[in-house]
């Protein structure tokens, strides 16, 4: 789908253009104005709102040829350029996925490393693939897509980056920090494309954002420090918020620097309680410190682990009643209470563009990392009904999708 705001090219019959005709920019008002603000209800019984489109208005401009006079042309010379001029015409009117972005005769390999389960890395590489489709690839004769999760054992990330390596492959999507970091140490040579990455400059992946250097470039999942808007969303939910509980994997590159930045947005106002779990045998333990602590919220950062045992958090925090906050929709869905941040699946999406400039010709160091600039609040009514919390009006209508 295009987003608002896009070009979009004329292609089939339609793109015929005859001697004479020349092209203007039509814009077409989409939304004239600010629309009142209401919910979809989609079949799997989520209303989900895009925050964009009904928050705002937005147009599409659309390339279209205007006609103008006409002289009659009996002379063969001009009939011959007005056929070159409609074939050159045509090519220009095709998708751009059919130049740059498409491979010639040769079987292009993309490796492909997840630090999640099987099951949240099979959503995110569906992503990718219709991202690749899009631009014109078809899987198994342009491309071939060798895959590896380490369902949260970030151990065995090493060995299944190996594994890939030997594959030959001509560039390597990884998802999630310590993906990334394990294959930034494994090669300095292969184009290595990341998504679900947490803060590329923080942990090193790139020189700069705008000039990434190196072999590396992506899309980031962070665009900003989110901490405050966290314990915002929290105070909104809960009026004497005084504790809060905050799951950290010491395993995760990036959890230290995330606890930091929360202890320093609630700075005295808030108390922040770190709870340590470095596998699925130790969330349960976790619960109970967290029961004795008398945390009144919980926040879950991004992590594989907390991602791939999502349903279970939200279950125990369901059982004592505590209001969660995730990074991401996917852990709402799954029951937990609230989320904020980007939507991680579009940006496999949108990893899949760095991928065919890449195959392309096009070197990493070469390609801006792409930030995410909007950012949904995901509220599980459901799981609100279900902890005795009632919601404030003004939170609820700052929600961009709500789970029922």
């Amino acid at each position: 789908m295009r987003s608002a705001g896009t070009t979009t090219r004329a292609s089939g019959p339609d793109c015929r253009i005859s001697r004479g005709a020349r092209l203007r920019s039509v814009v077409v008002p989409v939304v004239a104005s600010r629309p009142r603000r209401s919910r979809r209800r989609c079949p799997n019984s989520c209303a989900q709102v895009d925050a964009e489109r009904w928050r705002e208005g937005w147009q599409r401009t659309i390339l279209a040829p205007t006609p103008v006079a006409e002289s009659k042309d009996t002379d063969g010379v001009d009939s011959l350029r007005r056929i070159l001029l409609t074939l050159a015409m045509g090519a220009a009117c095709a998708p751009r996925a059919s130049f740059a972005q498409r491979p010639s005769s040769k079987l292009m390999r993309i490796g492909y490393l997840d630090t999640s389960s099987a099951r949240i890395a099979s959503d995110r590489l569906n992503r990718l693939r219709a991202g690749l489709r899009d631009l014109g690839y078809v899987e198994g004769k342009d491309i071939a897509i060798e895959a590896r999760w380490a369902e949260s054992a970030y151990e065995r990330l090493p060995d299944l980056a190996a594994a890939l390596l030997e594959q030959k492959l001509d560039v390597m999507v990884a998802a999630g920090p310590a993906a990334i970091q394990v294959v930034r140490q494994a090669t300095t040579t292969l184009p290595i494309v990341f998504a679900a990455s947490g803060d590329p400059l923080v942990f090193g992946f790139v020189q700069s954002l705008s000039r990434p250097g190196g072999n590396v470039t992506g899309v980031s999942s962070v665009g900003a420090d989110l901490s405050y808007k966290y314990l915002e969303f929290l105070r909104e939910a809960i009026t004497s918020l005084s504790t809060v509980a905050v799951l950290v994997n010491p395993g995760h590159p990036g959890h230290a620097v995330y606890l930091k930045n929360i202890q320093t947005a609630a700075r005295e106002a808030v108390r922040v309680l770190p709870m340590q779990v470095a596998s699925a045998g130790q969330i349960e333990a976790a619960f109970g410190a967290i029961r004795k602590s008398r945390a009144q919220a919980l926040i879950v950062p991004g992590d594989g682990l907390f991602f791939s045992q999502a349903r279970r958090i939200a279950e125990l925090a369901v059982q004592q009643h505590l209001p969660t906050l995730f990074s991401t929709r996917e852990p709402v869905q799954a029951g937990g209470l609230m989320s904020y941040g980007p939507n991680l699946a579009e940006q496999f999406y949108r990893a899949a563009s760095y991928v065919g400039k890449i195959l392309g010709g096009a070197h990493p160091r070469d390609l801006p990392v792409e930030q995410p600039t909007t950012f949904e609040l995901v509220i599980n009514l459901k799981t609100a009904k279900a902890i005795g919390l009632t919601l404030r009006r003004e939170l609820l209508l700052r929600a961009d999708v709500l789970v029922e």
